[in-house]
């Protein structure tokens, strides 16, 4: 016998927490640029602190979009175990970035920027950059995959998601390009980092929108079948 089973509530906390992650990711950036040279230790403290909660909001959206992938049905096992491994990956990289930051602030308050002074800002090189964009590329292009193949969200977001992706995957070659921060293309740039590594953060808005939406409207993708 079967029993259809509702994913509301987890499903609503794993959307709720996406949002919640782009909330924090926001609310760091002005605290890049409140100090003129090297920031005091307590800056990148708060930097570091805000960046710990944004790694645990993402660990809840992600579990529960996989979740949703997994709930379609056993054909999409693969698609949903690619998307929860390559996540645990991503928000790591985002955790041991943070290490680094803090890292430089305990070695030199107040006298190294950590996001460009010293060995510790030269490691984080790869993981603001080609690391995190190779990541995001499988990440979207999986979510793209899993969405197109079950339909358990809109199109649109799977459109998005690829195309997301591909612009990722564009910037992953920029190592070899120097690490110069006011340049757009390089393996720390703004283009690299500040504008493509932020587009991530609009899909989660997007995709927990989504998710929401189609709790409230009731979709029949949203149930599983439960044997008792």
């Amino acid at each position: 016998m079967h029993n259809t089973v509702r994913l509301t509530s987890p499903l609503q906390i794993a959307a709720w927490a996406g949002i919640a992650s782009s909330i924090t990711v926001f609310a760091v950036i002005p605290l890049y640029f409140v100090h003129d040279g090297p920031p005091p230790a307590d800056n990148v403290f708060t930097r570091c602190l805000i960046t710990l909660f944004t790694a645990a909001f993402l660990l809840a959206f992600f579990s529960g979009f996989a979740h949703l992938i997994r709930r379609q049905g056993n054909d999409h096992e693969w698609s949903a175990s690619l998307f929860w491994g390559t996540s645990l990956l991503y928000v790591g990289f985002i955790l041991l970035g943070a290490a680094h930051e803090a890292g430089s602030a305990f070695n030199a308050p107040g006298v190294d920027d950590p996001t460009i002074d010293g060995l510790l800002a030269d490691a984080n090189i790869l993981v603001h950059g080609s690391i995190k964009r190779i990541l995001t590329a499988i990440l979207l292009l999986t979510a793209a995959f899993a969405i197109r193949s079950t339909r358990m969200l809109p199109n649109w977001l799977a459109s998005a998601s690829a195309a997301i992706a591909v612009v990722n995957l564009a910037f992953v070659p920029s190592i070899y390009f120097g690490k110069c921060p006011t340049a757009f293309y390089s393996a720390i740039g703004w283009g690299n980092t500040a504008l493509t590594g932020s587009l991530i953060t609009y899909w989660i808005i997007a995709a927990s929108i989504a998710m929401l939406r189609a709790v409230r409207t009731g979709q029949p993708h949203l149930r599983i079948h439960a044997d008792t």
